[in-house]
């Protein structure tokens, strides 16, 4: 099964992102064959920037990918990114920055899309 999450908040500050993090986690532990694509888009792309540092006890978005990246692909809207300074150097390893057809491309061949 192919499940496509989007992720469309900033990484801090509301719950949306880091429930669609877990949700994300989640389906990739439960379902083992499972293709998983996270789409970073608008103030989510910044969950990919690498370096992160939050207070001792405080959830970490860039901790939170590293085993999504490993197990799914992450990528991250383009213009989005551009507008907001990042470049793919400065992302964590294994997301990738990709334009809005690729990202559609992914979309349209999913069995299912959820929207954070």
């Amino acid at each position: 099964m192919r499940v496509m999450v989007i992720l469309n908040d900033a990484p801090y500050g509301q719950e949306r992102t880091y429930q669609g993090l877990r949700m994300a986690d989640a389906m990739l532990t439960i379902e083992e064959d499972l293709e998983l694509t996270l789409y970073l888009s608008n103030d989510a792309v910044l969950c990919a920037k690498a370096g992160q540092q939050t207070p001792d006890g405080y959830y970490n978005v860039e901790r939170m990918l590293k085993p999504i990246v490993r197990r799914g692909t992450v990528i991250v809207c383009r213009t989005c990114a551009e507008a907001r300074g990042l470049k793919q150097e400065d992302l964590v390893a294994g997301a990738r920055i990709v334009t809005l057809g690729e990202a559609a491309q992914i979309a349209l061949e999913a069995d299912k899309t959820l929207v954070y």
